[in-house]
């Protein structure tokens, strides 16, 4: 068919019946009247039936169709297709539908509830699709004639929200409006609290017949058939505007096209390999390659990094960014890049996980990236292995590069094994890409199978599966105690005392493991068993269970393990916290972070590493303040406030580790309850429900720090509380510094069920973004976020009124 050709159909080559839906009826129906049946209109419902006439060129077109009865009001519901005997080929341009309501609870006479017209075909001869809103003509039956006295169509002067909301959204279900996720569900949000507020405002006292009309692959132009669309038209003697449909209309400019065709032509390789940019283009090239990896690239930046790409060779930071200016959908063009890409400087380890994203969809591209990955060391794959788990979901291939990659760098360390597997396991439940992670699930079990040598010396591959497998059934027990618990009638000392009685009794095995089983959180730890008089149960609502383990060691370690809460988020936070402390301690700065382990074993359940402290809540109600707190377990006469000076420095330094932490990450939902103090100074925050800007209180602080921090450092006006804000302004260089790795990172998870990412990925990574501030240099950073940390510690003590007043509700 030419249609295909030109991306459109001709009304004349379809041999299909005409079909459209009939959907609903929306208004409020004018009062019933009273009958002889029914002496008041409130004991009868109205009966509707809608019936469909087509009308050729004003004379009515084979027979009418009628809609079943509907009497669930007020909103009348059909949702009936409807399929008349004339096909498309026989439409003319004029050719329209009459749909007329009627009520049959009147008795013998049927009630005419009005009606309406609608030209199949638009002002562009194009044949109309998607839902069409008719205002329907009260107490007239609809007329066929051409041109009709029942026109559905709203006068554009009569045209309020609703129509033009209802028009864009028609225009958005046909694929004429580009989709963009993020701002789509803003964009949905406020349409329909608009209509919400017209409705009744107006109250509907307008009645509107929904109608979906047939959608085609492509749009439908009418011709009459036998006519040659294709010769030239003789010239009408009436001056008739004529319109020719033309399907470049819409798409890149012809002219436009064919001069990047011959700018990236091949034969200009030559030309290109010697071209040197100047010191303009030089400066906008440097200026590009500082664009952070959320940045799309602009066409004159794409061109500018294509005719330079020769020169640009050895500088490793171009590789990423030059891949992103290709056009991949040029065969040739995607081969000269491949080429090049073979022969570039080596690119760091962090720039390889932008390829990753679902930017790049290029096997090659991504096995470049894999390759480059083969040189991370464990420690430093582990801080990354969160994401590269989530990658394969932009993969094209269930064996992909990626999964073999990983699959075979377990094989050798068995922290990567376990947690491996934990990652990929947890992803099973989604049925999007459950295939793909299950096939990797697969190729890890069958290669463990196939070790013959053990890992580190001690187990073979069977013997590694099955320690692994252990940790599966022993979360399965666990979430067995937590129902039983759950059904114990009584406060939380029953409970307790009910699960220390199943782990003595019935379930007596978990006090004593038949073989030791590596620890979830801490794979290089052999647990043998719980102790039963050291575990214990949170007083919540979902009753965590607080238990305590042997180790083979002789030791204990303590977990608190939950089901019934979706903890994924809280993991990618406290990888994240590692992650900075690392970054943090490799150029010297330890501000004595707590990244304590967390690890998902389900959608809805999970461990976390037990850290004993106390909340500052806790801490105030007790001790009255912190600084009270720490005499008790650090005293010193001679020591700042009475505190050993060591203790004083890792609270300021933690204090401001996390400032700065959980600024950038847009940590919401602080209170004292959910900030902990361990005996040795060091403060953490713990529950990450809210992130990335997201905060369930209004007016939150843009620095998550309270009074009473402050206030152990001496007020605002010490020494120390100086040099806490020193920390803090070194720490934000430092991390800024990182943020096109934690940029990657976070662009990774776009695809994942983390509840705060899921909502929007787009936005929010473009809000992690502006937290780095990548349009300042050091010494403005500094000043930006000294400036920050006065504003909101001004806010918590009594010179200001409103902002006080704002941010202390918060806290409390």
């Amino acid at each position: 068919m030419s249609g295909n050709e030109f991306r459109f159909f001709l009304s004349c080559d379809i041999n299909l019946p005409v079909t459209f839906r009939i959907e609903r009826l929306e208004g409020n129906l004018p009062p019933l009247p009273e009958t002889e049946v029914y002496s008041s209109a409130e004991n009868r419902k109205a009966e509707l039936y809608v019936e469909c006439a087509l009308y050729i060129d004003g004379a009515p077109f084979g027979l009418s169709m009628r809609t079943r009865l509907e009497s669930t009001g007020p909103t009348y519901c059909w949702n009936e297709l409807i399929t008349l005997s004339t096909k498309y080929r026989d439409l003319t341009a004029h050719a329209q539908l009459a749909l007329t309501v009627w009520d049959v609870s009147c008795g013998k006479d049927e009630g005419l509830i009005g009606g309406a017209t609608i030209l199949l075909f638009n002002s562009k001869k194009q044949l109309k699709s998607g839902k069409q809103n008719l205002r329907l003509w009260r107490g007239k039956e609809a007329d066929g004639s051409f041109p009709t006295t029942t026109p559905g169509k709203v006068p554009r002067h009569e045209r309020g929200e609703m129509e033009r909301l209802a028009k864009l959204l028609n225009k958005y279900e046909r694929g004429q409006i580009q989709r963009i996720d993020w701002l789509d569900n803003l964009a949905f949000k406020s349409m329909e609290k608009i209509m919400e507020r017209e409705s009744s405002r107006c109250g509907n006292s307008n009645l509107n017949l929904i109608v979906d009309f047939c959608s085609f692959e492509h749009r439908v132009v009418f011709q009459e058939s036998g006519a040659n669309f294709f010769s030239p038209s003789p010239v009408s003697s009436t001056n008739e505007l004529v319109i020719v449909w033309d399907p470049e209309v819409g798409r890149i400019n012809p002219s436009e096209h064919k001069q990047l065709k011959l700018a990236r032509s091949l034969t200009r390789g030559i030309i290109d390999r010697d071209l040197k940019p100047s010191s303009n283009e030089r400066k906008s090239i440097q200026r590009i390659l500082k664009h952070p990896p959320t940045r799309t690239l602009s066409g004159d930046e794409r061109q500018l990094l294509w005719k330079f790409r020769f020169s640009l060779m050895s500088e490793k930071r171009a590789l990423t960014k030059f891949l992103r200016c290709v056009e991949w959908s040029d065969v040739q063009e995607a081969k000269q890049a491949l080429d090049l890409m073979g022969r570039w400087e080596s690119i760091d380890v962090t720039d390889a996980l932008e390829l990753l994203s679902p930017v790049f969809e290029s096997e090659e591209v991504r096995a470049y990236a894999v390759s480059v990955l083969e040189r991370a060391d464990d420690e430093e794959l582990q801080c990354y292995l969160l994401q590269l788990v989530q990658a394969l979901r932009f993969e094209r291939s269930d064996k992909s590069r990626l999964s073999l990659f990983l699959v075979q760098r377990s094989l050798r360390n068995i922290e990567l094994a376990c947690f491996f597997r934990w990652y990929v396991a947890v992803e099973l439940h989604d049925p999007a890409y459950a295939k793909r992670f299950y096939c990797t699930y697969e190729i890890l079990e069958e290669n463990m199978m196939k070790l013959a040598f053990g890992v580190n010396g001690e187990d073979n591959g069977f013997k590694l599966w099955q320690s692994l497998v252990r940790q599966t059934e022993l979360t399965a027990q666990l979430c067995s105690i937590m129902r039983d618990v759950r059904n114990v009638r009584g406060g939380t000392q029953k409970k307790i005392e009910k699960l220390r009685q199943l782990l003595s009794g019935l379930l007596s095995e978990l006090t004593y493991f038949e073989e030791p089983i590596r620890s979830p959180l801490a794979p290089g730890v052999l647990i043998t068993g719980i102790v039963p008089a050291e575990s214990s149960i949170f007083k919540s609502a979902l009753h965590p269970l607080r238990l305590t383990f042997r180790t083979a060691s002789g030791g204990s370690c303590k977990v608190i393990f939950k089901k019934g809460d979706d903890i994924r988020q809280d993991q990618l936070v406290v990888q994240m916290v590692s992650l900075m402390d690392r970054l943090l301690k490799l150029e010297n700065l330890d501000l004595h972070l707590t990244p304590y382990r967390v690890l998902a074993t389900g959608q809805d359940e999970g461990m976390l590493e037990f850290i004993p402290s106390s909340s500052l809540a806790q801490i105030l109600s007790e001790h009255r303040s912190i600084v009270n707190y720490l005499q008790k377990f650090h005293p010193d006469d001679d020591g700042p406030f009475g505190i050993t000076a060591t203790c004083l420095e890792t609270f300021i330094k933690s204090c401001a580790g996390y400032s700065v932490i959980t600024y950038i990450l847009g940590i919401g939902d602080r209170h004292l309850d959910n900030l902990l103090l361990r005996d040795d100074g060091r403060l953490f925050h713990v529950d990450f429900g809210f992130i990335l800007g997201r905060d369930p209180k209004p007016f939150p602080p843009p620095m998550k720090l309270c009074k009473e921090m402050v206030e152990a450092m001496g007020g605002a006006e010490s020494q120390y509380y100086t040099r806490f804000k020193s920390y803090c302004c070194e720490a934000y260089n430092i991390l800024r510094k990182s943020s096109n790795l934690i940029l990657n990172l976070f662009h990774l998870m776009a695809g994942s069920n983390i509840p705060d990412i899921a909502i929007d990925p787009e936005k929010s990574i473009l809000k992690l973004q502006e937290k780095f501030r990548l349009d300042l240099d050091n010494e403005e950073s500094v000043h930006f976020f000294q400036d920050l940390i006065n504003e909101s510690v001004s806010a918590l003590f009594p010179q200001m009124v409103e902002t006080i007043h704002r941010w202390a509700q918060y806290w409390r």
